[in-house]
Order: structure tokens, then sequence, then C-alpha cells
């Protein structure tokens, strides 16, 4: 839906709530779930949906008249997508999905085929005028690579260029703008905006440009201008928060190297100060353990008061340690509903939103935000409500936030 801001700005919700690896449970996802919500949010206008599309789903979509059909009942049902999550490549529901969601990595032909198949698909769902964007992994899993085996970043670097060559020869052609918004994750090959500014700065541009430029035979500021155009950063706030990262020092390491944010996923993580009482603290690892499970990673970044940040692959294991007396605070990747203040004693990184959202509406930094909260399943039982109910809360909290925000523009 579209939101009133400085410049044009897409409000959607990104379809991985709903289970469903084939095309058939995507498209019964959407008729159970988006068709009402636009009813009930947006009667009078079309409703934006981020589509997100196993590989198995992208091929099923290429297949006979599938791609038409799904262009027809988007437009039949005031629907659009000028988004496509391509992080998960395979299952992400009810299956133990862990590190795996990082698989196949860049390194792959696989992620790139299947990349390449989310632009063709993108290229015929996505409007008329604006941009599209498709998420993807940071690379890889940083903690694949603890030994000797190292990532092998130059096939990355090459098949990252390769994505960017076709969305620039879809745009010449066609004249849609899609880009490619690489999403930092802790323990990602690129976790956090230090790494990935590193990535456009060091690698993308200075060996990646001179790869574009001789595929497309075009002088090598063309070609660099091409990469800034269509590579960008999707800055999904609960991954950044964990990290403990500001917006603010984000955007100006972005605009220093001229990177772009493609989408801001709004999303929010787990957050608890640590009390220095050993009881107390026992009882926090208590309700801590109510959100493992078997599904989803679930990073912590633990602060110690001298700054120093420790990283626990899981919240599982992260729990053995919750006695360290040099720990005072854990952020957990575990995106919890936006409309909850907190957790009895746990709190969330909601509060670190609103910056980015005055960002997008006074100086239009991305054309896309997106509500990401994806662990509606896998949530403690006593935070669980009807999934339709859910993401309309998510809206109204969403709503509201951008109503502040604009108002203290």
């Amino acid at each position: 839906m579209q939101v009133p801001a400085a410049a044009p700005l897409d409000l959607t919700y990104c379809t991985n709530i709903h289970p469903g690896e084939g095309w058939a449970e995507v498209l019964q996802g959407l008729r159970t779930y988006a068709v009402p919500l636009k009813a009930a949010l947006s009667p009078e206008a079309p409703f934006g949906i981020g589509l997100r599309l196993s590989d198995q789903a992208a091929q099923e979509l290429l297949e006979g008249d599938a791609l038409a059909e799904a262009a027809e009942f988007l437009a039949a049902e005031g629907l659009y997508a000028a988004l496509i999550n391509g992080f998960p490549f395979g299952s992400f529901h009810h299956a133990t999905v862990k590190d795996q969601v990082f698989a196949p990595d860049w390194a792959t032909d696989e992620r790139t085929e299947y990349t390449l198949r989310l632009v063709t698909i993108l290229a015929e769902l996505m409007p008329e005028g604006g941009d599209g964007g498709i998420s993807t992994s940071p690379l890889s899993y940083k903690r694949w690579f603890t030994g000797e085996e190292k990532p092998d970043r130059a096939a990355m670097l090459a098949n990252v260029v390769q994505v960017a060559e076709t969305m620039a020869a879809v745009e010449r052609d066609t004249g849609r703008l899609i880009h490619l918004d690489i999403e930092p994750e802790p323990d990602g090959l690129i976790e956090d905006g230090p790494e990935f500014v590193a990535f456009f700065e060091d690698e993308l541009l200075p060996q990646g440009g001179p790869m574009l430029a001789e595929a497309l035979g075009v002088p090598l500021p063309e070609a660099q201008r091409l990469l800034q155009r269509h590579v960008r950063l999707c800055y999904d706030t609960c991954h950044f928060s964990v990290q403990y990262e500001e917006f603010s020092r984000v955007r100006s390491e972005l605009e220093r190297v001229g990177a772009s944010i493609g989408r801001i996923q709004v999303s929010a993580a787990l957050r608890v100060v640590l009390p220095t009482d050993p009881v107390a603290r026992e009882s926090v690892g208590k309700r801590l353990a109510a959100f493992v499970e078997s599904t989803y990673l679930h990073q912590v970044a633990e602060r110690h008061a001298d700054g120093a940040i420790v990283h626990h692959a899981d919240l599982g294991p992260a729990l053995e340690d919750i006695h360290d007396p040099d720990a005072v605070e854990w952020r957990v990747h575990f995106h919890v509903p936006l409309f909850a203040p907190g957790f009895g004693k746990l709190q969330s990184t909601r509060d670190d939103i609103p910056g980015a959202l005055q960002a997008a509406l006074r100086d239009g930094i991305t054309s896309h935000l997106e509500i990401e909260t994806y662990t509606w399943d896998v949530l403690p039982p006593e935070l669980k409500r009807g999934l339709l109910r859910s993401i309309a809360s998510e809206y109204e909290w969403t709503l509201a936030a951008l109503q502040a925000a604009g108002a203290g523009a």
C-alpha cells in the first residue's frame, strides 16, 4: 500500500509468513490472507505484498502460462508485488532450517540461477514505474569457514555481477528497474553494516566494475554506476539491532561509498538487560528458554560492560553462558511481534525502528518498507494468536509508527 511521503513509498508484508514451497501453496496463502488484508487495510487502493518464492515455486511459475496467470490473479485482486524474498532457497517452514537458510551460497550456480529466475518473475509481476527488489543472503554463512576452508569470494562476486548484468539488461529493454538487496545477518559472511560497506567499496566496485564493463561493453564508470544502481542493502531492523548498530551511522557509511538501501524490513528482535542478581538472571534464562526451537537460527549478540560484543551461534547453546558476570545485555535474532512492547522479563528492539522510518518518509532513502515477522508458528504458545489478526496488528503498529515519524520529521 502507498504511504504518503516525500517520495513514492510502499508498505508491504513478506509472505514468508505463510508455509508453502510450491506455487500452488503460495497462491493459496495469498487467497487466504493477502486478499482479506487488502479488503480491510486498503479497500480502495492497490495492496502490496513481498512474495517469498522458493526455488521450487520459481521454477513452477516459469512453466507454461503460470506466470501470466499469476499476474492476472494479482491484478484481479488489487494486489501487486514489487518485492521478492529470495533469501531462503528451499524449505522455510515445518522443517529444520537453521544454517541451511544460507545454502546454497553465492559461490554456487544454484543460487545464481535461482536469483535469475526471480528476476524474470519480478519483471513480469512488478507494477509499471517505480522499482522492484529481490532480497538475498549475505553471500554465505561465516561459521562454515572456521577451519582451513575459505569462502570463494571471487566466485561469489562474479555471480553477483552476473545478476546485476541481467538486471541492467532488463531495465535497458523494458524500463523496469530491479535491484538485488543483500541482507546482512548475524554470522552471515556479510553480517553487519561495516562488512557490507567493505564488500561494496573493496570488492563490488573495484573488482566487479571491470567485469561488468567487459560484459556490457561500457566504460568502467558506467559499469560501476550500474552496480550502484542494481546492488543495494536490505536493511532488516531486527538484524541491525541485534548487532547493536545505529541506523544513522550505517546510512552515513552507505552514502560515503555511493550505496543505496533497496528496502527496509520492519521487524524487531528480542532484547534483555541481564540482571546482576544470580536468581533474577536464572529467571530471565528460563523465560528465554521458551524461545528455543528447532526450526530457525536465533543468534545471540552479548554485550559486555566494556562494550565488547560476544556472538553465540544459537539461543539454546548460548543459555549455557547466561551467568557470565561480564555480560550486561543480550539481543537475540528472534523476530518478535512489533505490536508487543515486551514479553514479561524480556523486551524488544522495536524502539530502534522509528529513525529508519523517518528517513524513509522524509528523505526518500528507499521506495520499500516490508513487514517481516515470520515466526508466528514457533512463538511460545502464550504469544500466539490468529495469523490474520497478527498480520493486521503488525500493520496497525507500523502505520502508527509511520504517522508518529512523519509528525516528528
